[in-house]
């Protein structure tokens, strides 16, 4: 198989069902921004931290492929059947969140990016998921998106910033805490 078809030389593609549409559409733009969280996601494995932590990054990996192909099919045409994102998936990040936020002291300030590379690796995946969030929310306004879809990439954004803390926290690296200015000039 080819990696190239050049079938999309014009600024076309196609959905999973056949329909062309522009690379541009909505679609296509929340499975591609999905899929740059994943890389972002794979980076935050590279790093070293808890085995863990990476085992359940990576079935979060593959969650994520799941919501990919959801997005790439035109659900009038598609015929194939394609796998979904269960409830037992969005609790799975809930309980891993609840875990982590047990051993977390009380959250009191918002936190500043950064600490090391993987504090910083989850705080730009929570931030492209977010982003993903908003294109898949902007997509189900105009089109059918399974809701689970929605509800996993708002959780999973949940998880990256507690991940975040967890893993500063196992490293002992203090949390870079804002504290507004509070003189006027």
């Amino acid at each position: 198989m080819k990696i190239y078809t050049k079938t999309g030389d014009k600024g076309y593609t196609s959905l999973i069902g056949g329909t062309r549409v522009p690379k541009h559409h909505l679609r296509i733009e929340s499975y591609g921004t999905v899929d740059e969280l994943n890389s972002y996601i794979g980076l935050i494995r590279d790093q070293p931290i808890d085995l863990h932590y990476s085992d359940v990054l990576k079935h979060v990996q593959d969650r994520l492929f799941t919501v990919g192909a959801a997005l790439a099919a035109d659900p009038e045409k598609s015929k194939m059947v394609l796998p979904d994102i269960y409830e037992t998936d969005i609790e799975l990040l809930e309980s891993e969140i609840d875990v982590m936020n047990e051993k977390l002291p009380p959250l009191k300030h918002f936190i500043l990016p950064g600490g090391s590379n993987a504090i910083s690796y989850c705080h730009v995946a929570r931030c492209v998921c977010r982003r993903a969030e908003r294109v898949v929310v902007h997509l189900a306004d105009e089109s059918t998106v399974d809701e689970k879809v929605v509800m996993y990439l708002n959780r999973l954004s949940d998880y990256l910033f507690t991940l975040a803390r967890a893993i500063g926290f196992d490293a002992g690296v203090p949390e870079n805490q804002w504290l507004p200015r509070r003189e006027k000039l």
